[in-house]
């Protein structure tokens, strides 16, 4: 079997697993990962060989880049302490953790080389978090704050990860040129980011064209990523800052029809790098394990277990130590509230695309008297498949057994916003009727929209949580679903019939697909 049908059969794979997933009601990343370790154990099985190139340069900056754009700055501004926080100084301490483990449980290990383990597994993958809490009533707070130290620790983390690979394999550390490095990869990515985001704004503003702004946005992570790579600063951190910087110039850039059609080109491409990574994980486990002996791979795994523990306790005994104490003092919060969110945030820290990265990054010669590569390799997958399968799989159940609730701020802010609408339509409707006096028609059937959508913001306005359901707006909804739906009948009818040309049956059904998807928004 050859690289292109390979991967073929992997995008099949994908697809299957995910339609099955979501039947089972499973978060899709931690069933592809169970869907990779199945696969991997199928004989004669091709072995998946990934160049750590396809993961650091063609996988992560898109990622990196789409979360950053949809991360507003006033959610990081909220939260900064706690983010910051987590980002820089969890990351750290759990890599100094980390490596007292490794050097205490891993024979032959070097201290640098057990920092450059504590550096793979240090960060946290938010991907099937947030995909967990997202889809279950969790407050904003706790969504922002695992977004928002998903966009930095990575960052932190790769920068250990180089200092300590390049000690490792020779070098001299200095303190002093650590911090330095440090400092300067991101201080110096964040001026990257935000150069390349400005050039991209100024480009973007003079197009009207969607299918090359597509193309722009697509090559956007990669301009940012590349070109900090290239000054030697923080390729991570840029491509998040150019993210973030052109996440708040998209209303002003883009036309309706770039923001529906990137949306929905950009939802395409994360699921698939992410169904790629995370396949790929699976098909990884056994093939390691299988290329040492069974005794050794035995005791990594049960070392890699060790070392989840240890990520685990020290994220909560830091996120309760560091972060919630002092914040309970200051503000005299809800106990419970404050004892759910360390819980949950404690709980979320499953391991993912970039410590998956990181680990295949690393040199086929290692030295040290120990299985170099292999070893840090099946000990950072241990750390990956369990932690996404034990903590993935149990988040969704601690969330609903804790009663968490989605914020009402939330709701208010959304139907205050959606009544603002309703009133500057509807005053700019007033100033249309002596402007259009011969189409006063249309005008009233275009108040009397308005008027029946105010009736209903207020309606939800009234209601005592976001979950309240309108069942009047429900049973519109489905009227109008009913009544598109014959229009479509009509449409295929009078095109079988051929009454009517393909291209007046696309351009009619575009219409018909724009209706429904408003509506369904």
């Amino acid at each position: 079997m050859n690289a292109a049908e390979l991967i073929l059969v992997m995008l099949i794979a994908v697809a299957a697993l995910v339609t099955i997933a979501r039947h089972l009601r499973i978060i899709y990343p931690i069933f592809l990962l169970i869907g990779g370790l199945a696969l991997g154990l199928v004989p004669h099985l091709p072995r998946v060989e990934i160049d750590p190139d396809v993961i650091f340069l063609i996988v992560l900056p898109p990622l990196l880049y789409i979360a950053g754009f949809f991360t507003t700055p006033r959610s990081l501004r909220t939260n900064l302490g706690t983010i910051s926080s987590l980002a820089v100084a969890l990351v750290i301490t759990t890599a100094v953790a980390v490596a007292v483990v490794a050097r205490a449980l891993i024979p032959g290990i070097t201290w640098p080389l057990a920092f450059v383990l504590g550096a793979i597994v240090a960060p946290p993958d938010a991907i099937a978090a947030t995909a967990i809490a997202s889809r279950l009533t969790v407050p904003r707070r706790i969504l922002a704050i695992l977004e928002g130290e998903s966009l930095l620790n990575d960052a932190t983390a790769l920068t250990i990860y180089s200092i300590a690979l390049a000690t490792a394999m020779g070098g001299q550390f200095s303190g002093t040129t650590a911090v330095i490095t440090f400092a300067g990869a991101l201080l110096g990515g964040g001026a990257i980011g935000a150069v390349v985001g400005w050039l991209i704004v100024q480009i973007r503003m003079r197009l009207n064209d969607t299918p090359v702004e597509i193309t722009i946005s697509l090559l956007t992570p990669y301009a940012a990523y590349l070109s900090a790579n290239r000054l030697g600063v923080s390729g991570v951190i840029a491509t998040v800052v150019a993210g973030l910087y052109l996440g708040q110039y998209s209303s002003r850039i883009m036309s309706a029809d770039a923001r529906l059609t990137g949306r929905a080109v950009w939802d395409i491409l994360t699921f698939l790098l992410n169904g790629f990574v995370f396949i790929v994980m699976g098909l990884e486990v056994p093939v390691l394990l299988g290329s040492v002996a069974s005794s050794l791979a035995i005791r990594l795994v049960g070392i890699g277990l060790v070392v989840c523990l240890v990520l685990v306790l020290v994220r909560a005994l830091f996120i309760a130590g560091t972060v919630f104490a002092p914040w309970l003092i200051r503000r005299g919060q809800n106990m419970r509230s404050l004892f759910v969110s360390w819980l949950v945030l404690s709980w979320a820290g499953m391991r993912g695309v970039v410590s998956l990265a990181a680990a295949l990054a690393l040199p086929v010669a290692m030295p040290g008297s120990f299985h170099g590569r292999e070893a840090l390799l099946i000990v950072t997958l241990t750390v990956i498949v369990f932690t996404l399968l034990a903590q993935g799989l149990t988040l969704p159940r601690l969330i609903r057994h804790l009663r968490v609730g989605a914020d009402v701020e939330t709701h208010d802010d959304e139907t205050r916003a959606r009544q603002r609408l309703v009133e500057a339509a509807t005053k700019r409707l007033d100033q249309l009727y002596p402007v259009w006096p011969q189409h006063q028609p249309l005008l009233d059937q275009l108040r009397e929209m308005y008027r029946h959508r105010s009736e209903h913001v207020d309606h939800q306005s009234r209601q005592a949580s976001a979950t309240s359901e309108d069942r009047d707006l429900i049973e519109h909804r489905e009227i109008r679903r009913t009544v598109i739906g014959s229009e479509r009948e009509a449409l295929v009818r009078l095109h079988l019939e051929g009454e009517i040309s393909d291209e007046v049956l696309r351009n009619l059904e575009r219409e018909l697909d724009l209706e429904e998807q408003r509506m369904d928004a």
